[in-house]
């Protein structure tokens, strides 16, 4: 039933149909295959009959992007995002990739602190907001 997997792909034997991980992630099908076609996320391989087959790496991935969204980074920033994790994943790039991989994701890390400090703030207000009316309703 397996057909093909990328080139440097792993075993696909144990690789998950798109409704797995639909339901792994928590994400519709619909986003999955739209991540796919913008070019966010490409599934490890295709059975003879051309369904999606997803492998955990592929999962990790997805759940990445996942909690990348709701930080409002855009789908450029988290292709590169995912690019540099896949060079800190590899173990036989070179060192000075490596090094670049490691030093964009600081950065990417220290966005996303300042990115949640921000949601934090709105939860507060929302809370805030919460209490005023309870104050008034209750």
């Amino acid at each position: 039933m397996v057909a093909e997997s990328t080139p440097a792909g792993p075993d696909t034997s144990a690789a998950m149909h798109i409704g797995e991980v639909a339901a792994r992630t928590e994400l519709s099908i619909r986003s999955l295959r739209h991540w796919e076609e913008v070019g966010l996320l490409t599934p490890s391989g295709r059975t003879d009959g051309g369904f999606r087959l997803y492998t955990e790496r592929d999962v990790e991935k997805i759940l990445a992007v996942r909690r990348m969204k709701p930080l409002g980074f855009t789908l450029d920033e988290m292709k590169e995002a995912l690019a540099h994790l896949e060079v800190l994943r590899d173990g036989g790039t070179a060192d000075a990739d490596r090094e670049r991989a490691a030093a964009h994701l600081a950065g990417v890390r220290d966005e996303a602190v300042e990115r949640r400090l921000r949601l934090a703030r709105q939860l507060e207000m929302a809370d805030e907001f919460i209490a005023i009316l309870d104050r008034h309703t209750g």
